[in-house]
């Protein structure tokens, strides 16, 4: 039998992948938040 590559799927299988890597690294990017107050957070859910 021989043997062919399936150009399509190829395509669509490396696409997946590289929306995924494109999603992670969007994620990424996005800035830690380190300094978070929790008291100042509590207050404003009593106003």
């Amino acid at each position: 039998m021989a043997v062919t590559r399936l150009k399509r799927k190829d395509r669509r299988n490396k696409a997946v992948a590289n929306n995924k890597v494109a999603a992670i690294k969007i994620l990424k990017r996005r800035p830690i938040i380190k300094l978070v107050d929790v008291e100042e957070i509590k207050a404003s859910f009593n106003k």
